[in-house]
This record gives structure tokens, sequence and C-alpha cells, in this order.
């Protein structure tokens, strides 16, 4: 089975979130923003079947969201599915950022990166306080390697 955690493609978080909103910025409208993310949610590495249970699942988001995690040579490696497109997306840019850095790099790197992006409000109220439970969830799980 192929390796279902995501790679960075930066070398840090804040290269990350910078290289994000250059690329959401060749966008002039939102329409063409979500239909980016979108994409970005397609070409997420296949999320294991057996981990879409309970244990796995994110609460308080509106769509179903399963995530797991796991430490390699000290850095924390990160898998997400959920059922709804627009949120696998969402997932993928929070994986992005995330995924495959120290955890003390994970806890340091506030999501306000989310706001700053305009992806908070781009998003109904219930859509935006799921990525935040997402990037809590992020954050808890490398906190508990750091500690």
């Amino acid at each position: 089975m192929p390796d279902p955690f995501v790679a960075p493609e930066e070398s840090t978080a804040a290269a990350a979130v910078e290289a994000i909103a250059d690329e959401l910025a060749v966008f002039d409208d939102w329409m063409d923003r979500y239909q980016f993310i979108i994409e970005l949610g397609r070409k997420l590495p296949r999320f294991p079947e057996p981990w879409m249970d309970d244990a796995h699942r994110v609460p308080g988001c509106q769509s179903r969201v399963w995530m797991e995690g796991t430490l390699r040579d000290g850095k924390l490696f990160l898998a997400g599915i959920s059922d709804a497109a627009i949120v696998s997306g969402l997932i993928a840019l929070l994986l992005r950022v995330y995924s495959g850095r120290a955890p003390e790099e994970i806890v340091a790197t506030d999501p306000v990166f989310l706001k700053e992006l305009g992806l908070l409000e781009a998003l109904s109220t219930n859509r935006g306080n799921g990525i935040a439970a997402m990037a809590r969830k992020i954050r808890e799980l490398a906190a508990l390697q750091s500690a």
C-alpha cells in the first residue's frame, strides 16, 4: 500500500504558507480558488479505509474528517481525508503546512495563516470552525510528541 502520509514540499511551514499564498493570489475570484483547493484535495495520498473510524475522526467538523499522525525521525507526518471535496482540499492545505515538520515547528506555527489568506472569511461559519478544529487537532498531536 502506498504511504498515506503527506511529505513536505517546502523546507519550512512558513515557506509552505508563503507558497500557498502565492498560488491563491493567481486567482481573481473565490470560485476559481475553491476549484484549486478541491483539486489539491483530490491529490491527497489515499487514506486507509480502516482508519475511517471514530478513533481517527476529528470532532467539530460539519463534514466527516479523519486524520492520523506518525512520528518518523523526529518529524510528525500527517494523513487526512474528508467526505466533502472542499474540506479534503482544506486538509491538503493544512497538511502541506504541517506534515513532515518537527513537533516544535508545528506547535510554533499558529494557524492564523488561514485567516490571513482569507480562507476563513470565504467559508461558511461551520466550515471555518471545522478547519480550526483540524488545525487544533494537528497541533495537539504535535504537542503530545514534543512533550
